[in-house]
């Protein structure tokens, strides 16, 4: 089991910035990927960010060039800077690993209001 708590949503206005955080407990030793996911009131959740094991990273194309998923093993964090935010990045906001097993776990969600 892999438990995931996510912080650093809020109430931002549009054009600025928010670094959202994920830690991870329990079985960390078989946390593979790592990313985050989003949904929107009305929306399916997607697929915003996602780094590897190795670092390798990939974004959707609606947040390429804004947002920055890194993680650091050693104190088994995610993060996700996001600058330049847009009215219609408000979501809530989700952590997700997939192990070795090919187990996804998910954290709990931080809510993300951007005003215009």
């Amino acid at each position: 089991q892999v438990q995931l708590v996510e912080s650093g949503g809020g109430l931002v206005q549009a054009g600025g910035s928010l670094r959202l955080s994920c830690v991870a407990s329990g079985s960390i030793f078989s946390i593979d990927a790592m990313g985050w996911y989003r949904q929107a009131p009305g929306n399916q959740r997607e697929s915003i960010a996602h780094i590897s094991n190795s670092g390798t990273t990939s974004y959707a194309d609606s947040v390429k060039g804004r947002f920055t998923i890194s993680r650091d093993n050693a104190r088994n964090m995610l993060y996700l800077q996001m600058n330049n935010l847009k009215p219609e990045d408000a979501a809530v906001y989700y952590c997700t690993v997939l192990t070795r097993s090919s187990k996804r776990y998910w954290g709990q969600g931080t809510q993300v209001t951007v005003s215009s």
